[in-house]
């Protein structure tokens, strides 16, 4: 049997894919469907057909999963903002676990590692600290919302459902302000227009908010004006920076910046520590859980006063600086220059005195340490999606920490490197994931490390 595009099938959803679309299968094709659960019964029709796999809308249900749960709004699925959002919210926890069980099994071979039940949320809405908004102009007037997905296709959005609520509201205020100063909306296709993005961070605790304009040219005809209104509207904020992108990419943000009003930072705490968060700094968008991922981190390495610690990939010295109290002292490296800068202010503000930040790569810095007589007894590593580099590995492993705390954002780089890792004798022996992206698929877990006896 040919699948064919455009035409309609009636199918059973048999399983979910690590990003939580339905998958059917007619005669082994496998047929991935968004907004569809196992055991759902569907009439889909084929919207795109591959070699290998293909893609299918539904086009009527005819029973549902009971971990089903109502849709709030078709376009945060269709965007990708919130991909889970018709599953319960018990329901996504237990399909994170899953996904990470898969993985240990199928890439590390770990079937026997102990995965534990993914901590989730009091309540799974609301919770990120910053949105990265574009504006398009549609119909005359400036609107904001989210790209349907795999499209550049503006869906307007007011009501992103896992954002602050006072972000929400302080994205209207912003446009609207721009659209009554005629501030003209950025065009892709041809690059001209100015006003690209609209990005806003706002503290957790502080609730100081920053707002970021991202422009395609430096020229802004009565920013600081503009500025002003932002303030006046919203109380909140504290800072108003001009950020210019005039590249022709897809990048938000550009090298550029100005700033138009307040400060160059906002303030907020985490673990009870103060940090300084600059308009382009990595800090983990949900606070709350981020508290609760980092604990486990630091309960799991045991610590005690004798420890050295190496907080390689340390952005802006949050791991290091929550458990420098508990430590002899705290070596960070990251190779983002302005987050280095910002750890050292964060250590000062906070009266640290045992932690010190440089930048560069760890592969290369960590070889030096060990040179100086640097012995660190646990190293904690944060790596990016794409996981840990293999130099990265071996610099760590050549250290001779006595424990590894591994906090991963994919499953699949944390189950290749652990298998890294066992190759040099280091055993995992336990994942807690937490859930930092509730009605996403996206997952955190913290790995705990052993050297072998």
């Amino acid at each position: 049997m040919t699948i064919e595009k455009n035409q309609t099938y009636t199918v059973t959803i048999d399983d979910l894919s690590y990003e939580g679309l339905g998958v059917a299968h007619i005669e082994g094709f496998p047929l991935f469907v968004e907004n569809a659960l196992p055991d759902e019964k569907v009439t889909i029709k084929a919207v795109k057909v591959g070699k290998k796999f293909g893609y299918g809308k539904v086009m009527e249900r005819f029973n549902d999963n009971p971990e089903r749960q109502e849709v709030k709004d078709l376009d945060l699925l269709r965007s990708g903002i919130a991909p889970l959002s018709h599953m319960t919210y018990d329901y996504q926890l237990r399909f994170k676990q899953e996904q990470i069980q898969k993985v240990l099994k199928s890439i590390a071979k770990m079937p026997e590692l102990p995965v534990e039940t993914t901590l989730g949320m009091e309540d799974p809405f609301g919770y990120r600290n910053k949105a990265q908004i574009p504006v398009q102009k549609v119909e005359n007037k400036l609107t904001t919302g989210f790209y349907r997905k795999n499209s550049h296709t503006l869906l307007p959005i007011e009501n992103y459902l896992i954002q602050d609520p006072a972000i929400d509201q302080a994205i209207i205020t912003v446009r609207d302000i721009l659209q009554r100063f005629n501030v003209k909306a950025y065009n892709e296709r041809d690059n001209t227009g100015f006003i690209r993005h609209i990005v806003i961070r706002r503290g957790h605790y502080s609730h100081e908010m920053m707002v970021i304009l991202v422009t395609r040219t430096e020229r802004f005809f009565k920013g600081v004006e503009i500025a002003e209104v932002i303030k006046k509207e919203l109380p909140e904020v504290v800072s108003v920076i001009q950020n210019v992108n005039p590249e022709k990419t897809n990048v938000i943000m550009g090298r550029e910046e100005k700033v138009l009003l307040g400060k160059t930072t906002i303030d907020d705490t985490l673990l009870g520590k103060t940090y300084r968060i600059s308009s382009q700094s990595f800090y983990q968008v949900n606070t709350e859980q981020t508290e609760v991922l980092y604990q486990i981190a630091i309960d799991l390495a045991d610590l005690n006063k004798e420890d050295i610690v190496v907080d390689a990939y340390c952005g802006i010295g949050t791991i290091g600086l929550s458990l420098a109290e508990k430590v002899k002292h705290v070596y960070g490296v990251e190779i983002v220059p302005q987050a280095i800068e910002d750890a050292k202010a964060n250590a000062k503000r906070n009266g640290i005195e045992n932690a010190n930040y440089e930048v560069g790569k760890a592969e290369k810095i960590m070889p030096r340490w060990a040179r100086e007589g640097i012995e660190p007894s646990v190293v904690f590593v944060d790596p990016p999606r794409k996981g840990l580099d293999e130099k990265f590995i071996e610099a760590s492993v050549a250290a001779n920490p006595e424990k590894i705390v591994y906090i991963s954002c994919n499953p699949a780089t944390l189950a290749r490197d652990l298998k890294r890792y066992e190759a040099f004798g280091y055993q995992a022996v336990k994942v807690q994931p937490v859930d930092l992206f509730p009605q996403t698929h996206h997952v955190e877990s913290v790995t705990l490390l052993v050297k072998a006896v």
